[in-house]
C-alpha cells in the first residue's frame, strides 16, 4: 500500500467516525424531544476559535435548516448557560431579559418556554442542550432535571468525540507538521515486521532528541 493510499484509508476511517458521532448527537436531540414531548430540541457546539455557538443537531422545529448556523457565543439564553455553566428553566422566555428574540426570529422559530443545560466534559464546557416548548406543567420536577442532566452527559461525551474526530481529520488531511507525523506513523504501520523495528528505533531516538 502506498503512502497516498494509507493516508486516504486513515482519512476515510476518521470521516466515518465523525459521521457516527453526528448521528449520535441527532439521536440524543430526537429522544430528548420525544421524552419531554417538546416541539423542538437542539445541541449547540462551542467553536472556541470563532467564539461562536454552532447548531450541531436539531429535532422538531428547524430540523435540517438550522444545522451549521452560527451565533456569537454570548448570545441569548444559550450564551448565558454556556458562560455561567448553569442549567436554566423558563416557563415564559419573553419575560426574561436574557432572551434574544431577534436571534430566535432569525432561526424561524420563537419558543415560549425552554430548558437549557451546559454540556460539560472533564470541566470543559463544550456546548449547550436546549429543549423548547414542552407541555405546560405546574412545576419542573427534580426527576425531570435529573433526566435532562443524563441527556446532557451523553451529549457532552458525543461532542467530545466529535471534536476529536474533526481534529484528527484536520491533521490527516492537512499539510502541517502534525500531518507529516500522522503519515509517517501510517507508513511505519504498513511496513513488514522485520523493518518496523528500525523505524521504531528511529522514532524513539527522535523522541529523545525532542525531549531534551
Amino acid at each position: 500500500m502506498t503512502e497516498s493510499e494509507l493516508r486516504d484509508a486513515v482519512a476515510a476511517g476518521v470521516l466515518a467516525a465523525e459521521a457516527g458521532h453526528r448521528e449520535l448527537l441527532q439521536s440524543i436531540v430526537e429522544v430528548a424531544r420525544a421524552i419531554f414531548r417538546a416541539r423542538a430540541s437542539s445541541i449547540f457546539l462551542l467553536d472556541e476559535e470563532a467564539d461562536e455557538l454552532v447548531f450541531e443537531a436539531v429535532a422538531g422545529e428547524g430540523a435540517g435548516a438550522l444545522i451549521g448556523r452560527r451565533l456569537p457565543s454570548s448570545t441569548g439564553i444559550a450564551g448565558w448557560v454556556l458562560v455561567t455553566r448553569q442549567p436554566l428553566v423558563l416557563s415564559d422566555v419573553e419575560q426574561d431579559p436574557r432572551f434574544a428574540r431577534d436571534v430566535a426570529e432569525a432561526t424561524g422559530y420563537v419558543p415560549k418556554s425552554l430548558m437549557a443545560v451546559p454540556l460539560l466534559h472533564e470541566e470543559q464546557v463544550l456546548g449547550v442542550l436546549q429543549v423548547l416548548d414542552r407541555p405546560e406543567r405546574e412545576r419542573f420536577s427534580l426527576s425531570e432535571m435529573e433526566l435532562l442532566g443524563l441527556f446532557a452527559h451523553q451529549a457532552a461525551v458525543a461532542l467530545d468525540l466529535l471534536g476529536r474526530a474533526r481534529r484528527a481529520r484536520a491533521v490527516v488531511q492537512g499539510e502541517s507538521p502534525l500531518a507529516t507525523v500522522a503519515r509517517l506513523a501510517a507508513t511505519l504501520d504498513a511496513l513488514p515486521p522485520e523493518r518496523q523495528g528500525a523505524g521504531l528505533d528511529l522514532l524513539a531516538q527522535l523522541e529523545r532528541v525532542l525531549g531534551s
